[in-house]
């Protein structure tokens, strides 16, 4: 993509997050009246009630709308933030896009591919639960035993990988490996949740051209990427609950908590555990002897 096609793909990717961002706040949510009532024609808020909002001329927020982002002041892009009711991911996503419209950085940020060695020590060193770490792109880079037996379904999918040289991705196999739908019990909001993730990562690299790739992929051959793409929303991954169904234990209602690599800025340390007393806990213990026993299969095989 040369620099007039990523300046047009830019504006492009401006304009469908703001108006999307503006068309869910009715003017009751924010605290406007609703001036012609049932014979409005605009979903959600008008470009000059969003401007009212957000302190800023109107003719300055249409030019924004417009995919012009270049020059906005920290003060404007926290107005508009504001305006727009925007949650924390999306308020970053827009402050990104404003700093990919100004000059483009001399220094593209690839996104590693493998870990240091002391990364995997520590990842050897958690012993009481599945720990991995990803990149930007959601490539699989490391993992303890552990992990490895619990994304086996992903590791091991030939759909995974763009080839054997490229570390299994997860967003991949959750939209092109059909096994996935059977392994992520909340599949829906799952593959909603890793478009928007996606999305993030772009605004945060607009320059990594195989985040790029990877996108323009999966919008190809999967129709529901598409649509989950198509609506603009970006997404914080940093704890929460993950819901998987292992063909080896069964269901498992995990814990997890992902951290960034203070030395490794563009990687992410993702630990995985489960409350005490559940059949997710004995599903664990379960998980490590099944590793235990086809590691142990293995070297005997070789």
């Amino acid at each position: 993509m040369n620099r007039d096609e990523r300046k047009s793909d830019h504006r492009a990717q401006v304009r469908a997050f703001l108006l999307s961002r503006r068309e869910r706040i009715t003017p009751e949510k924010a605290g406007l009246p609703a001036y012609g009532g049932s014979n409005r024609r605009v979903k959600g808020l008008r470009r000059e009630e969003v401007a009212l909002l957000a302190g800023v001329s109107v003719d300055y927020y249409v030019r924004m709308e417009r995919g012009n982002l270049a020059g906005a002041s920290e003060a404007v892009l926290d107005g508009v933030a504001d305006a727009l009711q925007l949650d924390d991911a999306e308020r970053e996503h827009l402050f990104a896009l404003a700093r990919a419209a100004g000059p483009p950085s001399r220094r593209v940020r690839p996104s590693a591919t493998a870990v240091r060695p002391a990364v995997q020590q520590v990842l050897d060193a958690i012993t009481g639960g599945p720990a991995w770490i990803r990149n930007a792109r959601h490539d699989i880079l490391a993992t303890n035993p552990l992990a490895a037996a619990l994304y086996s379904p992903i590791l091991e999918s030939q759909v995974a990988r763009v080839s054997e040289r490229h570390p299994a991705n997860t967003t991949r196999f959750m939209y092109l490996d059909p096994a996935a739908q059977d392994y992520f019990i909340e599949y829906d909001r799952m593959a909603q949740d890793a478009a928007a993730m996606l999305r993030l990562e772009a605004g945060r690299n607009p320059r990594d051209a195989e985040l790029h790739a990877l996108v323009g992929e999966l919008s190809t051959r999967s129709e529901l990427f598409r649509k989950n793409w198509a609506a603009n929303n970006v997404k914080f991954h940093r704890s929460g609950r993950k819901r998987l169904r292992h063909p080896a234990v069964g269901e498992l209602d995990l814990n997890f908590e992902a951290m960034e690599l203070s030395s490794d800025a563009e990687l992410r340390l993702n630990v995985y555990t489960a409350d005490p007393d559940t059949p997710t806990a004995d599903g664990l213990r379960l998980l490590g002897t099944w590793a235990a026993t086809r590691q142990q299969h293995t070297e005997s095989s070789s």
